[in-house]
């Protein structure tokens, strides 16, 4: 399959099979490099990874694949840019993409990378929107695979705020692959009903199915994987906490949750996750609001069917598989 030249912005623009190729290519990429064997075949190569948004996992994913593959990195931090202060998204596109052979962005409005992607004349990679989070889907999806031995016909769950870029996701990530998706939430928290209507049209071409409730016990009835993801996301007004907490915390994924799931079940979290009060604002907030946890407990956290830190792995080595089936690599 050649993907060579493509962007990597939403998986509503990819096909099953092509996230399925990404994810076996990915898994391949994961075995080399458990044995040892060097993927360099970039050698000579650059990448610009534009954080408007910091992180952890995602920036330490492409560097490390990067660097796997040959390339070299600049990073590009908030105050490390121009874009879209100084100089607009279309004219940084150009000069980053007469520089660089692939340009990654985390950040804000999806149309934002949408316009990088239409000027730049390399791969744009999307490292994470206030709408889609591609990446991390193709890391859940190997995991899934890794831990349950199959994706077609499991049953995720996604407990909690559903409206944005983890809600959306998984949701069209279950549609193209023919996976039962469930959003437990308040209806308020629902995903937005055009998102919905279009993944409810794919997953009756998969064979999979869409479904919201806002019934936690409902929901996690013989599911095979529980999902969640933080309350309050970076860049929401300090303001939004109490709100959060108040509405989500008949949500949070207990151990309740996970013994009406199964004992098979695995739990998923894109981290950082407030599952104890070792954080600055996790200790802000349990100050404030008395409480130790919040949309996790820190017993399921911690738990044999957590696979969070196994998740989070799996970041680097789908991500090196996009970069490396974009740019045309040969591995």
């Amino acid at each position: 399959m050649n993907l060579q030249g493509r962007h990597f912005l939403k998986l509503l623009d990819y096909s099953r099979e092509e996230i399925l190729y990404l994810l076996d290519l990915a898994a391949d990429l994961k075995e080399k490099k458990k044995k040892g064997i060097a993927v360099d075949v970039l050698r000579g190569r650059n990448v610009a990874l534009i954080f408007e948004k910091t992180s952890t996992r995602t920036r330490c994913a492409f560097e490390v694949a990067a660097h796997d593959l040959g390339m070299g990195t600049t990073y590009l931090d908030p105050s490390g840019s121009q874009i879209g202060k100084k100089e607009s998204i279309a004219d940084t596109a150009r000069v980053l993409g007469r520089m660089y052979e692939g340009i990654e962005y985390r950040g804000f409005g999806q149309e934002i990378v949408e316009e990088l992607a239409k000027y730049a004349g390399v791969p744009v990679w999307n490292g994470l929107t206030d709408d889609f989070h591609p990446t991390q889907m193709l890391a859940d999806m190997l995991t899934i695979r890794e831990c349950l031995s199959r994706l077609s016909g499991i049953r995720l769950v996604y407990m909690g705020d559903a409206r944005f870029n983890m809600g959306n996701s998984y949701m069209v990530v279950c549609a193209k692959l023919g996976m039962h998706f469930t959003a437990c939430a308040p209806e308020k928290y629902f995903p937005d009903s055009a998102l919905v209507k279009t993944c409810r049209e794919l997953a009756g071409q998969s064979g999979g199915t869409i479904s919201l409730t806002s019934d936690p016990t409902q929901a996690a009835a013989g599911a095979d994987v529980i999902c969640t993801d933080v309350w309050v996301s970076m860049g929401e007004p300090d303001a939004v906490w109490e709100e959060r907490i108040r509405d989500l915390s008949p949500y949070q994924v207990n151990r309740h949750i996970m013994e009406l799931a199964g004992e098979r079940a695995i739990f998923l979290h894109c981290l950082p996750a407030f599952h104890d009060l070792k954080t600055k604002i996790g200790s802000e907030m349990g100050a404030r609001f008395g409480i130790t946890e919040m949309e996790v407990t820190d017993e399921v956290f911690e738990s044999a069917q957590s696979v969070v830190f196994q998740e989070a792995e799996n970041r680097m080595h789908t991500i090196k598989a996009v970069m490396a089936a974009t740019l045309g690599a040969k591995v």
